[in-house]
């Protein structure tokens, strides 16, 4: 596992959409960021009820000069039946992150304890990438409960982007 640098570039990120069509993270033209929420799978209760909320706030977040999908190891079909099931109609659902992303961005990955679940999956993450390709927020974790308060989050860009508040972590201990 790599760690991302606060204000370097991030690697490269190219995923296909539930939907059809690739998304891709040179291509994001956002007014200020592009936010990717790594979620575990289709098996996962946390992540459900973490991206319905998520699907409710697309709109702030587009408002608020920010870009939104929700990407995950999951194959096709299962993401199919994130996005249907779960009824995230105004969420972008990209699916087959690869061991390579999940190793790029600095993710910790999991297997499997129960049958539900995929064999490997991606344990959370959120990351908020400018336009130009550098790393301002980053917030990963290891187990399933942990996730940032994506509203909260969204009422700060404006701060933000008025303050020129700098990305953090960039000092060397």
């Amino acid at each position: 596992m790599s760690k991302l640098t606060p204000d370097a570039q991030v690697p490269a990120l190219s995923l296909p959409l539930v939907g059809g069509g690739t998304w891709t993270l040179a291509d994001q033209k956002p007014k200020h960021f592009t936010m990717i929420v790594v979620y575990r799978g289709y098996h996962c209760p946390v992540c459900k009820a973490y991206l319905t909320k998520l699907n409710t706030l697309v709109d702030m977040a587009n408002e608020a000069g920010v870009t939104v999908v929700a990407a995950s190891m999951d194959p096709q079909e299962r993401a199919e039946k994130t996005k249907e099931e779960w009824g995230l109609d105004n969420l972008d659902i990209a699916y087959g992150l690869s061991r390579d992303d999940v190793r790029n961005w600095g993710l910790y990955f999991s297997t499997s304890i129960k049958e539900a679940e995929n064999e490997e999956f991606a344990e959370p993450g959120l990351f908020w990438v400018r336009p130009d390709g550098r790393l301002y927020l980053v917030d990963i974790s290891n187990m399933p409960w942990p996730r940032p308060d994506v509203e909260f989050l969204l009422s700060k860009v404006g701060f933000a982007m008025e303050n020129n508040y700098p990305a953090r972590g960039t000092a060397t201990p």
